[in-house]
């Protein structure tokens, strides 16, 4: 497996700030999201999805046609990536927009969770499905949130001003949103479930 950072670009609220892509070892994007690329002179290594949302296949870029309607098209561009040997993808433009997409694409990632490593970028800050050991640097006076998808138990957290001592989260009964970092270094760890932690300035 490859080890090496993949960029992906999807089609929704399009970065403000792109980050440097020659640290990247591939740029990529779905076919909605290439017009961003575009704007910017950025030609990604290939781009992929049903091309529903493209007027024109673009000349001198890569092109995967996945029309299967049964899976999204991230979902499809994921396969891709792990099929050249890619783990570490960081997405760029997974929220905003229609927020049924980033919920798809939060389902998305619990499939995927056991093959590749996501972390997704916004203009806020980032976000990812945790591990059951979490520890985060350079988090002092940031926000940090816990979503537990759905039930998440046996949660410890250190260095946010509100604290847990070996307790659950669950949709609908108690989440974590909008805690402070008071320190640079972050330590969450939980027993059992599912836990998306967003981190934003």
């Amino acid at each position: 497996m490859n080890t090496k950072n993949v960029f992906l670009l999807l089609n929704g609220e399009a970065p403000i700030n792109i980050p440097d892509l020659n640290s990247y070892a591939i740029v990529c994007a779905t076919d909605g999201a290439y017009n961003t690329l575009k704007k910017l002179n950025i030609t990604p290594s290939f781009i992929s999805g049903d091309f529903d949302s493209l007027k024109t296949i673009p000349k001198g870029v890569e092109v995967i046609h996945t029309p299967n309607q049964d899976f999204t098209d991230f979902d499809k561009i994921l396969q891709i990536l792990f099929d050249k040997g890619f783990i570490n993808i960081h997405v760029y433009g997974g929220s905003g927009r229609e927020q049924d997409h980033f919920l798809g694409n939060l389902h998305t990632v619990l499939q995927w969770q056991n093959k590749l490593k996501i972390t997704f970028f916004d203009n806020y800050g980032f976000y990812f499905l945790a591990d059951k050991k979490v520890k985060l640097s350079s988090c002092k006076g940031k926000t940090v949130s816990l979503i537990p998808f759905s039930k998440v138990t046996g949660a410890i957290t250190t260095g946010l001003q509100y604290t847990l001592n070996n307790e659950s989260l669950a949709l609908g009964e108690r989440i974590g949103t909008r805690n402070k970092a008071i320190e640079d270094s972050v330590e969450i760890v939980f027993k059992t479930g599912y836990l998306f932690v967003f981190v934003n300035d």
